[in-house]
């Protein structure tokens, strides 16, 4: 999609993009100065796999600050971005054949990294009724002899969802009756939530040892292109990843790393500045989509995307182009509402799409003005 967005823009197309993945800030301001410090004070040599030693100090400060855990910083280890973290997690502990159980709808690279792994991936189709969330009976009857790993992400892109202390104790106490199964859970949107649940599965005593948590400076930071994610795992999963790592990349950016160490321990002001306005504009989101007939949502507690099921419109024409599912509805927004989204199907889920309000309040308003006269067309 970003592809074709491009071509149409070339081709002097006004487009509206509202596939976006990543913060429409700037990165704050002190961590940038940090960077500048650090390539005059000559950070610009190999680092160690795992990461600095002072960097990953001020990880395990996070999250006892943050989400009340305690790791020591051989338990973390630091990567290019936290799509590493998680491709160093998979990797680590999957053979041909495990089972990994993921709720859709999903991030695509989930599914991508299992099959790398030579693993199985079983879905749980979650429902718009329960907001996205699945329940502990749908993860208990997805579980076999052959289970290895649950992976989910909590808030969630695509669809926002974000669980609770007591949803994530339900499931808790799934897992406390399969000892061997591993959790990955991945946190990168922690700071982009709307209802305060800024809550970890990793809390519950039974779960820290089992549980690899996945988080980055991306999201919560407008730190998307430095490229430095992290995990906090027990310490036999993190040795097994710094090998890998070892092998693949070696250590992460000297400079990037020097500025997380501040973006981690400076006050979080620019990142609530950024939280507020886009909450701001999740509110006027919502309003936008109340407005187009047929759209079926759940309001998104966290992240910066709304993903409305559209399926009311399959079946439907402009008399040109006939949508039959959530890709076909993509293409016609992108083609005739020049406005850019993501089909749900990348996620798992042929019935949605995703939007994204990482946008100006002006695009956003143009954007949905524009869908709304596409899809008044489709009859």
């Amino acid at each position: 999609m970003a592809k074709l967005g491009r071509e149409l823009r070339a081709q002097g197309i006004d487009l509206v993009d509202l596939s976006l993945g990543e913060p429409d800030f700037d990165t704050p301001q002190h961590i940038k100065d940090a960077a500048k410090k650090a390539i005059d004070d000559n950070w610009s040599h190999y680092t160690p796999v795992s990461g600095y030693l002072d960097l990953r100090e001020a990880i395990c400060g996070k999250f006892r600050r943050d989400n009340g855990l305690d790791y020591t910083p051989d338990q973390i280890v630091v990567s290019t971005g936290a799509k590493q973290s998680l491709a160093n997690a998979v990797l680590a502990v999957i053979n041909k054949g495990d089972e990994v159980i993921i709720p859709t709808p999903f991030w695509v690279t989930y599914e991508a990294l299992v099959q790398l792994a030579e693993g199985k991936v079983v879905k749980i189709q979650s429902s718009l009724e329960n907001a996205y969330k699945i329940t502990p009976a749908q993860l208990e009857a997805a579980i076999t002899p052959r289970t290895r790993l649950f992976m989910f992400s909590s808030p969630c892109n695509p669809s926002g969802a974000v669980y609770d202390k007591s949803e994530l104790q339900a499931l808790a106490e799934v897992f406390r009756k399969y000892p061997n199964i591993l959790v990955i859970s991945d946190e990168i949107y922690e700071y982009i939530n709307y209802c305060g649940c800024n809550e970890s599965i990793a809390q519950f005593e039974w779960m820290k040892e089992r549980t690899i948590v996945i988080n980055g400076l991306s999201k919560g930071f407008a730190m998307t292109g430095w490229r430095l994610g992290y995990m906090a795992a027990p310490k036999e999963i993190a040795r097994a990843c710094d090998k890998l790592q070892g092998q693949f990349t070696s250590g992460t950016n000297a400079v990037t790393q020097r500025a997380a160490i501040v973006a981690l321990t400076a006050p979080l002001d620019a990142t609530h500045t950024m939280v507020a306005e886009f909450s701001r504009r999740r509110t006027r989101v919502l309003e936008l989509m109340k407005e187009i007939p047929g759209f079926r949502f759940a309001s998104p507690d966290g992240a910066f995307y709304a993903f409305p099921c559209v399926d009311a419109y399959f079946g439907k024409s402009d008399g040109e182009e006939t949508v039959n599912n959530a890709s076909d509805l993509a293409m016609y927004l992108l083609n005739k509402g020049h406005v850019n989204t993501v089909t749900g199907s990348a996620f798992g889920d042929d019935k949605c799409l995703r939007f994204s309000f990482a946008n100006s309040m002006e695009n956003i308003e143009k954007g949905f003005a524009r869908i709304k006269d596409a899809l008044a067309k489709l009859g």
